[in-house]
């Protein structure tokens, strides 16, 4: 596997707020938050005849935890669309496979608002989706829309390198 070559004047880690998140190669419309991705492999342990003593450590079934993303309620209505894609409320079912499956790309930007990090969901579909919060007259808040997405694994696209060359300001 080809290594990236790092860049050699950063120091500094990416910000956590310079992101963007995509499918069906649309970026998704006031998205505000997203969860982190996360995966974790199980430990097995074994002990071998005549060497009871101690114990050996293998890896097992790695998973995948669920991400969510958080959105200001707008005019737009991809997660809405793709949540209903799970089930058929008229049929009462759940559509094929091909449909509700899809695969997310998330974008992570520089300051510069260069493209330096872009991860791969892939199989991702929608497990929850709240289509409001709580309403409150009395409250100043934003109403925020909420989607749970599960995906079966993720993946670097070692092809995006942050830019060497002056920053862009703005």
């Amino acid at each position: 596997m080809a290594r990236m070559s790092p860049s050699t004047n950063r120091f500094d880690p990416y910000r956590t707020f310079r992101f963007k998140v995509k499918w069906d190669g649309q970026y998704v419309a006031g998205l505000s938050k997203m969860g982190a991705l996360k995966r974790s492999t199980e430990m097995v342990e074994f002990r071998e005849a005549g060497e009871n003593i101690t114990s050996r450590k293998l890896p097992g079934k790695s998973k995948y935890d669920a991400v969510t993303l958080e959105a200001g309620v707008t005019y737009d209505t991809a997660f809405e669309d793709w949540a209903n894609l799970v089930n058929d409320f008229a049929s009462h079912s759940i559509t094929s496979l091909g449909e509700f499956r899809k695969n997310v790309i998330l974008d992570v930007f520089n300051e510069a608002g260069q493209k330096a990090l872009s991860y791969t969901l892939y199989r991702a579909w929608v497990s929850e989706y709240q289509a409001l919060p709580d309403l409150d007259a009395g409250a100043n808040a934003v109403a925020i829309t909420t989607v749970k997405i599960e995906y079966e694994s993720f993946e670097r696209d070692t092809a995006v390198v942050e830019r060497q060359g002056p920053a862009r300001i703005g």
